[in-house]
């Protein structure tokens, strides 16, 4: 981090010190470095590390396509001024790896899914950048560009972000007189007006598919599209609605940023890290009223520095799998050595000029640097808390589990967790990945095993008129014996399962703390627990998970789990339960806490005539009435 250090402003920058001049010098070290694991024509960067499960021809593809993207951004957002030749270097790379006779040709579109992926980031540099490198190749390399970028034309793309890899490359390829099927990019287009949800949300596909996706692919490619078909009246007036659902968007995005910079550990692909901050920068690129340029730049800036400050790049230069340092467990199946290069969308902001107000304004304070905070996001079903005093942004998850209702499988700790945190991680390694333990509500089975939420309902997501926020869930207990080797795309696991009853969760948040309520329908056979929050056990955290059981949680304790996490070599997670078989119908009572090393007093509870009152630590009292869920 010295090479960024000695960069600092305090003065346009006062929270993270970053400039634009940070961004320049963190995609160059990424560019140069990345060199060094080149072929010698440049069209395969393959970087150290074991191949990824799609093998050492798609991971090399990766790394040229993904760098492309850092390189692309860098030399389109200073007009082309181009220090270190990044155009030229790239152009050797694709006359070689369009080239079917040469020994460092990439893997095709017809060949491998991933391929579809890569192509849309080759186009989508192409078209960023192209007086000062398309426009510029030799014929024959034009020629085998397109040739390569075809096959997506009338190819089947899966229902999810995918589709936009298809929209980006045939809108390129329209651009340069290639061939392209207007019928697939309105089939396209159609399809993702089915993601879009409440408020300025889209769901990555049919499931409850609520992550960093969101921002950084189904509000990213709208946008970019509409800039490459601009004139096209179909795209100017997608572009309006884009633009004010993305704007909307925006608003909750940046309340679920870390005063740390991290984003949430939430969601697939993390290994992608600092992409997360490519949101923010699209919606300056586009131009939204609000938020305000300054804190856009605050939000972009305090993720890429967290990173940075936590060792990616490492010390050569490189992004490897993992999320601060290198961490295997974090890949999913598709995940190579190339993939962590998906980050280079986080520099997009680099496409804007020195002079533009993303840059040149004083950054503005984070939401969870103003004030403490309850928000309620209706279509991912969270309910979100930050406090000022350490900084922390808290999620109570009522809605997503990257599954649909009534789906019984297993759940993905990235998704189906009841808690997420920009300063813990859920457990994602050991044996609590298929039997849950932080952040869950389960019955444990006659072998000890705990049940499964996935395929949940959510009965109720609101805010009290207090500011306090509710919500609630209720599902079917289920215990899955998961089908080996199950490609792991962030999804739970299917397999065979026997269902046992229905549990019904309702939580309320305020502040650092949530009071859960938890009812068990009969019939009964199965003790109950309660997980809290897994915070690192490293001696310089200073984050601190408590849970209070009430009255029945008759057992308390805190669970180690080693490596299960990217944080820290060792994680505690504190849980309560009954020691006998939970009683029916009751209401059980816990509080949980995640803040700082001096936490606020817990909320008082009391019941009276079936509601909950709780008195929380600054006077506010509120009533729950569990009795009025939905049935």
């Amino acid at each position: 981090m010295r090479w960024l250090r000695e960069l600092d402003d305090r003065r346009l920058s006062p929270y993270t010190g970053w400039t634009r001049d940070h961004w320049v010098a963190l995609a160059d070290r990424l560019l140069l470095s990345a060199r060094r694991y080149a072929s010698p024509l440049h069209a395969r960067i393959s970087f150290p590390g074991e191949p990824g499960g799609y093998g050492p021809d798609v991971d090399a593809l990766e790394g040229f396509a993904r760098t492309f993207l850092a390189a692309g951004f860098r030399v389109a957002g200073d007009g082309g001024h181009d220090p270190h030749g990044y155009m030229e270097w790239y152009a050797h790379g694709l006359a070689a790896g369009t080239d079917p006779d040469s020994p460092e040709r990439w893997v095709r579109l017809e060949e491998h899914d991933q391929a579809k992926v890569e192509a849309a980031s080759i186009a989508l540099v192409l078209h960023l950048t192209r007086p000062w490198l398309w426009d510029r190749l030799d014929e024959g390399v034009r020629e085998r560009v397109i040739d390569y970028l075809t096959p997506a034309v009338g190819a089947t793309y899966p229902p999810i972000n995918w589709v936009w890899f298809q929209i980006v490359v045939e809108e390129f390829l329209a651009s340069v007189g290639g061939p392209y099927s207007r019928q697939d990019i309105e089939a396209g287009l159609a399809l993702t007006d089915g993601f879009v949800r409440k408020e300025g949300w889209c769901s990555d596909g049919e499931r409850r598919g609520y992550d960093h996706y969101v921002g950084w692919a189904l509000h990213f490619y709208p946008l970019l599209w509409t800039e490459m078909a601009a004139g096209d009246p179909a795209a100017d007036i997608r572009r309006v609605d884009y633009l004010s659902r993305f704007e909307r968007y925006l608003h909750d995005a940046v309340h679920l940023v870390g005063a740390n910079g991290s984003p949430l550990v939430q969601g697939r692909s993390l290994a992608y890290r600092f992409a997360a901050a490519a949101q923010f920068w699209a919606g300056a690129r586009a131009g939204v009223a609000t938020p305000a340029p300054g804190l856009l730049r605050r939000a972009a800036s305090g993720i890429a520095r967290h990173f940075a400050e936590h060792g990616s790049p490492d010390d050569d230069g490189v992004l490897t799998l993992g999320w601060h340092g290198p961490w295997r467990p974090i890949a999913q199946s598709y995940s190579g050595t190339g993939s962590p290069y998906w980050a280079a969308k986080g520099l997009y902001g680099l496409t804007l000029p020195a002079d533009h107000p993303v840059w040149t304004s004083v950054e503005e304070p984070l939401p969870v640097e103003r004030e403490d905070f309850q928000l309620v996001i209706r279509s991912p079903g969270w309910l979100v808390s930050g406090t000022r005093a350490d900084g922390i942004v808290r999620v109570v998850n009522h809605g997503t589990d990257h599954a649909t209702p009534g789906d019984h499988r297993t759940d993905s700790p990235l998704y189906a967790r009841l808690g997420y945190s920009s300063a813990t991680s859920p457990i994602l390694a050991g044996p609590h990945v298929d039997d849950p333990l932080d952040q869950s509500v389960t019955l444990l089975g006659a072998d000890g095993r705990p049940s499964h939420r996935t395929g949940f309902d959510t009965l109720l997501v609101d805010r009290l008129p207090t500011g306090t926020a509710v919500g609630a869930s209720r599902w079917q207990a289920h215990w899955v014996n998961p089908e080996p080797d199950t490609a792991d795309h962030g999804y739970g696991r299917s397999g065979a399962v026997v269902l046992g009853p229905w549990i019904t969760v309702l939580s309320a948040l305020r502040g650092t703390w949530e009071v859960r309520l938890v009812r068990v329908s009969p019939p009964c056979a199965a003790p109950l627990r309660l997980g809290g929050w897994p915070v690192p056990a490293a001696p310089s955290s200073h984050v601190i998970s408590r849970i209070i059981p009430g009255p029945g949680l008759d057992l308390s304790d805190v669970t180690p789990a080693e490596n299960a996490t990217p944080l820290s070599a060792w994680t505690l997670v504190p849980w309560c339960g009954t020691s006998a078989t939970a009683e029916p119908v009751r209401w059980y009572e816990a509080r949980i806490h995640l803040g700082s090393d001096t936490p606020s007093a817990p909320p008082e509870v009391s019941w009276a005539n079936a509601s909950a009152r709780l008195t929380w630590a600054d006077g506010v009292e509120d009533t729950l009435n569990p009795m009025a869920l939905p049935a």
